[in-house]
């Protein structure tokens, strides 16, 4: 009889683990799903909705392609996700194209901003009015007419090492940030290897707040730590990036334009506290990190992304195509030899 309530116990509590097992994977399922429509909703309307996520779904579809798609809910993730993210082997994802259009069109990129203001903005600068119909139609509308030949795409190689100057988005203060915000920065200069545009003038950089102390009694200060994470790229791809050496020489080089918009992160960054990972700390009295402030970061390693070939295109920052090889703006030249001290001024 005590073997015979052994042997029930054992086969409850294994049903219980079982039962226990599988739930956990639909929830993990569930989390990937739920991750992967918020990435979605990011793109189309700038930032994550809320709600069932069937009636989510179904709402980008109709807003994308007028219609909603067939299939299983796994399905038609996967294949919203392909289209917006991914692309196909014969068509650039939804974020590529929309990039290419405002880069020939604007100049610079929008990535923050939902993809239906995108494209109106588009419509606006080029026809003088906004139109209606689906977004994806739209979208190819004005894509005919700016490329009657098509979108193009390469892959693209963007080096260790590259360095890139970024402006901070928002203004950030003691008592508006805290730790593990991420916050935003965009890259002020296109980047242009082997004649193809990897990154774009817009595109952002992405930062953690590491560090936020109060200002406190007896004249202790304020201070804000941030490290760099991330960067993305012309086709949505995000790769690494730090400030190093080369991103604090850049600083040294350029310290004269980062003073000449009323901030001066060079004296913070090279002459503050050691122990940040590729960031900087900044100390003061309720200091702030104003909107427009100018950082130099790199690429922690080679990344390969997609970028828009320039050959014989119209450049729209400079009139006309970067030639093959020849560095953009955005990469600054670096003397491994310099011996310039930092500067002295921080804020």
């Amino acid at each position: 009889m005590k073997r015979l309530l052994t042997v029930i116990c054992v086969l409850s509590l294994s049903a219980i683990f079982a039962c226990q097992a599988c739930a956990a994977d639909d929830l993990e399922g569930e989390t990937v799903q739920q991750r992967s429509l918020e990435r979605v909703e990011s793109v189309v309307y700038g930032a994550p909705g809320s709600g069932g996520m069937l009636i989510r779904l179904a709402r980008v579809e109709r807003d994308l392609f007028g219609m909603e798609l067939p299939g299983t809910l796994t399905e038609r993730q996967q294949a919203l996700l392909n289209f917006v993210e991914t692309g196909t082997p014969t068509q650039p994802s939804l974020i590529f194209k929309i990039g290419v259009a405002e880069w020939v069109t604007l100049s610079k990129v929008n990535p923050s901003v939902s993809l239906s203001d995108r494209i109106a903005n588009l419509e606006t600068t080029l026809e003088g009015e906004t139109q209606a119909g689906a977004l994806s139609s739209r979208l190819e509308r004005i894509l005919t007419k700016l490329l009657p030949s098509g979108v193009t795409s390469l892959s693209v190689q963007i080096p260790a090492g590259t360095v890139f100057k970024a402006a901070f988005a928002k203004t950030l203060t003691v008592r508006t940030v805290k730790v593990g915000d991420i916050v935003e920065l965009n890259v002020t200069e296109d980047c242009i290897t082997d004649g193809t545009l990897a990154v774009a003038k817009g595109d952002r950089v992405f930062a953690e707040v590491t560090k936020v102390r109060l200002p406190r009694s007896f004249g202790r200060t304020s201070e804000i730590g941030v490290e760099f994470r991330e960067i993305e790229s012309l086709g949505g791809e995000l790769f690494g990036v730090t400030m190093g050496e080369r991103a604090k020489k850049a600083m040294q080089i350029d310290s004269g334009t980062i003073g000449a918009v009323g901030t001066s992160l060079v004296g913070a960054i090279l002459v503050g506290p050691l122990g940040l990972a590729g960031g900087f700390l900044v100390r003061g009295n309720d200091k702030q990190i104003p909107e427009g402030s100018l950082v130099y970061v790199e690429t922690v390693s080679d990344a390969g992304v997609t970028g828009y070939p320039t050959f014989g295109a119209s450049d729209p920052a400079n009139g006309n195509a970067a030639p093959q090889g020849e560095e953009s703006p955005d990469f600054v030249p670096i003397d491994d030899g310099a011996s310039q001290g930092p500067p002295t001024d921080s804020f």
